[in-house]
């Protein structure tokens, strides 16, 4: 992992125990943010360690960094002068106007690209070989795979609150807008991306029974 790319994450880190220690912190219970800074840790490697092992048997490389949008139109002159950190600005916004009860941590975006043993194993040293969208959307769908199998150990050990939390980051990042995991898994197949959707949804329903049930 590049220097640069740890930093993206460790900002990312930040950026969850903040949207999520939020209500906490409102209520007064500062005694719950040790914990939170754990398993929001241990959510956000979840998915960055997935993508990157799914990268790995893929012969490529993955990196991460801050979810950013350089673009507010189509036209060509209609871009920011510099990106804009979305995955900072959007996911504390959105905290903090519903007073810690809303949680959407879009918070990083990935890229891949292909490792020169991929070249030499698979097509030759002298061939050409890029990542296809295919595989670019398998290392995005591993990563949603990895934290809902982690949602379902929380509820194995009866950690619902970290469940919940997990189920919303698999859920706001399987929306296929910008260069979110759901855009990329998109691309790479629609029917790889419906499946998902649709297993992160009964995820996401089962969730809300659940706080329907707590409230």
């Amino acid at each position: 992992m590049k220097k640069e790319e740890g930093v993206h994450i460790f900002v990312a880190w930040l950026v969850f125990i903040a949207l999520t220690g939020f209500g906490a912190a409102l209520a007064g219970k500062w005694d719950a943010i040790p914990e939170i800074m754990i398993f929001t840790a241990i959510i956000l490697l979840a998915a960055v360690g997935c993508r990157k092992i799914m990268a790995r048997l893929l012969d490529a490389d993955v990196e991460h960094e801050i979810w950013k949008v350089d673009r507010y139109g189509f036209k060509p002159h209609e871009h920011f002068k510099d990106p804009v950190p979305t995955g900072i600005i959007a996911p504390l916004a959105i905290s903090f106007f519903s007073l810690g009860l809303l949680k959407a941590p879009t918070l990083l975006t990935y890229e891949s690209r292909p490792l020169l043993r991929r070249a030499a194993r698979r097509f030759g040293y002298y061939s050409h070989s890029e990542m296809t969208e295919w595989h670019n959307g398998l290392i995005g769908a591993a990563g949603i795979l990895g934290v809902l199998i982690l949602t379902i150990v929380f509820y194995t050990y009866s950690l619902e609150p970290y469940a919940l939390l997990a189920t919303a980051y698999a859920f706001v990042n399987m929306i296929p807008l910008s260069k979110l995991d759901g855009t990329q898994i998109l691309f790479g197949s629609r029917v790889l991306w419906a499946i998902l959707a649709c297993i992160t949804l009964l995820f996401t329903f089962y969730a809300l029974l659940i706080l329907a049930n707590t409230m």
